[in-house]
């Protein structure tokens, strides 16, 4: 049922291309960037209370954010990936806790207890912006696939934030990865994809090709650690080689048998060595 629902989805705006591009263009935009939320269940919901809770507002979008841990010196922010929460990161947040660390976090729009059913890279890194300013002193970033996609653009477009580290996980490297995903999952034809790829370049100014990992990273000139894992099947291990050589400063760690979701002992123990290692 989801593959013939995925397949007519396609068919829709294949046939609209041809007919109003411009509009097939508009919705298949607004379904590029619609995540879809699952339902939180029980255990989710008692990690994320277990937090100090706070709401803010950005745009049209009520966010949900989450601290673990008093204020204190050492503060991480975690950014969360596509059609994730901010539950993903408990074993990290138990973990760096131990050590001393607060953790804050944020449900992005569309995502987990926050409103919305959008989200992009600049409305991500725009409320990014905004946790950074309202917490006031972050001393690293640690996000995980389209969450550390989001903080290299982040780090790129505001050179002088105050932050001294960033960590990275299963990174993607190109803007245009996800749409050649898109156009493969609904059988797009390129009719479809180019008029996609006009409704973003005329809401963003930018082409697709503007938002690339190693072109981000290669001004950010703060210490970074690069994940990956060798078996990563969302997020090839080549795009963390890519964005590891563009970064002067960067260090990568290639792991194995983790997968795209980096849950192991290991991971911990590799960004808690960086954050606490002196530059």
């Amino acid at each position: 049922m989801k593959k013939l629902i995925t397949r007519s989805i396609g068919l829709y705006l294949n046939s609209l291309a041809y007919l109003f591009p411009q509009l097939a263009g508009k919705q298949g935009f607004e379904l590029f960037c619609r995540p879809f939320r699952p339902q939180l269940k029980p255990k989710h919901l008692r990690f994320l209370h277990s937090a100090d809770r706070f709401e803010f507002q950005h745009a049209d979008n009520r966010i949900q954010g989450y601290r673990w841990g008093d204020e204190g010196q050492q503060n991480i922010l975690l950014l969360h990936g596509w059609q994730s929460h901010s539950y993903w990161w408990k074993p990290y947040v138990e973990f760096l806790r131990k050590k001393g660390y607060t953790c804050y976090a944020f449900d992005a729009p569309g995502h987990g207890l926050s409103s919305g059913n959008f989200l992009s890279v600049p409305l991500y890194s725009e409320i990014v912006e905004h946790m950074l300013k309202r917490t006031g002193n972050v001393n690293a970033v640690i996000g995980h696939s389209l969450g550390s996609f989001t903080s290299m653009y982040t780090f790129h477009r505001l050179k002088d934030l105050p932050v001294a580290k960033l960590i990275a996980l299963a990174p993607p490297a190109e803007a245009m990865e996800f749409f050649r995903f898109f156009q493969h999952t609904l059988q797009l034809s390129g009719r479809s994809l180019q008029a996609i790829v006009n409704h973003f370049n005329a809401r963003f100014q930018r082409s697709p090709e503007y938002f690339s990992a190693p072109a981000f990273v290669r001004s950010v000139d703060i210490p970074g650690l690069i994940i990956h894992d060798q078996g990563d099947e969302e997020t090839p291990l080549e795009n963390s080689l890519r964005i590891n050589e563009a970064w002067e400063q960067s260090t990568l760690v290639v792991t194995e048998g983790l997968g795209h979701h980096l849950k192991g002992l290991i991971v911990l123990e590799h960004v808690e060595a960086f954050l606490a290692a002196s530059q």
